[in-house]
């Protein structure tokens, strides 16, 4: 199987194209034009054998199967609407659309053509513990799941960022991008196909001159399978020796699971940690060595046409919720103080 990159623009691409690779498809090149050349840099001391070709002859190309994405957020619903008018499936970085327009454009596409428009959404499909986990809750170690808790937090890294990044219009709003990593994870764990907002705000606490750059965002959310918790930041301290403490936590009605998917502080050293709380007592797993599966099972329903690395429906059950948090946040004001026992989300 056959694939090929249209956007690189962020280094989510990286694991995108190693993944596939790994999996077993076969790259057949790459549009080398970026908006940060230090990403096309990366990419190409990681992958040196990979051509660059010109876009218009990769998407003209019957022989390619699959076209990855990691443009500018705002551009990826675009290259994917034109990729499937060529007949081809798509993997796109998060968010993979930046507003309802932009949904209702790709939603029509895969109608149109019957092609798969997939989000890598890295924070489960890249982070093995994730896959430990959702084997425990399979074989009934926590009972039913009825509320989940995810953090993401990220180094801002200032200096290693374009322009486009810290525009609204081009990346779409904090809960658009980080949080639809979190409300796929609570989609996912508590078994639900669609779900509320029931509350979310946003937050710019960090430089004062980036006036369009929300730096703290946070949802409450609910399904009728269970109640969940997001919060997402752009202010990981330096000292932190990854770029975030990403956690999940899963309530269950007989136990909890807490993944420390990056670092475990001051702990054990690794990433991948993963605490279970049972009825026979605690313990430490490590989930590092859990095989990913998303990129094999995506080769498949390309392959196939079935829905094993995950339901087109989710997909875009995603993207409409990231979109409606954004739209419906309460924007908190820079000096901010929430009273001692007052929720910041209202």
């Amino acid at each position: 199987m056959r694939f090929a990159v249209i956007g690189l623009d962020h280094r989510h691409i990286y694991h995108m194209v190693g993944g596939l690779l790994e999996a077993g498809a076969t790259c057949a090149g790459y549009d080398p034009n970026t908006s940060d050349a230090r990403v096309l840099q990366g990419f190409q001391e990681r992958f040196p054998l990979l051509a660059p070709v010109e876009r218009r002859s990769l998407l003209e190309d019957r022989s390619i199967d699959i076209i990855l994405s990691a443009a500018i957020p705002c551009d990826r619903a675009g290259i994917a609407v034109d990729a499937m008018s060529h007949g081809k499936d798509v993997m796109i970085d998060k968010p993979g659309v930046t507003s309802f327009e932009q949904l209702a454009a790709v939603q029509q596409a895969v109608r149109d053509t019957s092609r798969i428009f997939s989000i890598c959404f890295s924070e489960r499909f890249v982070v093995p513990s994730t896959i430990v986990a959702e084997k425990l809750i399979s074989d009934g170690a926590i009972g039913r799941v009825i509320q989940t808790m995810g953090m993401g937090p990220h180094r801002l890294n200032r200096g290693l960022r374009p322009p486009w990044f810290f525009s609204g219009e081009h990346y779409g709003g904090i809960l658009v991008d980080i949080a639809s990593h979190q409300i796929d994870q609570f989609l996912h764990f508590t078994g639900s196909s669609d779900a509320e907002i029931i509350a979310s705000s946003i937050g710019r606490f960090g430089p004062e001159d980036l006036k369009d750059f929300e730096d703290f965002g946070e949802i409450l959310i609910r399904s009728p399978q269970g109640n969940g918790y997001i919060r997402v930041d752009w202010f990981t301290a330096d000292g932190l020796p990854t770029w975030g403490d990403g956690r999940l936590f899963i309530l269950g009605t007989q136990g909890t699971i807490e993944l420390r998917k990056y670092v475990d502080l001051d702990g054990r050293s690794g990433a991948d940690h993963l605490f279970l709380v049972d009825r026979t007592g605690t313990r430490h797993i490590d989930g590092s060595r859990e095989p990913l599966t998303y990129f094999r099972n995506f080769l498949s329903d390309v392959r196939d046409r079935t829905e094993i690395a995950m339901a087109q429906s989710h997909v875009f059950t995603v993207c409409r919720l990231a979109l409606e948090a954004q739209a419906a946040a309460t924007r908190l004001p820079k000096d901010f103080r929430p009273p001692i026992g007052e929720a910041s989300v209202r």
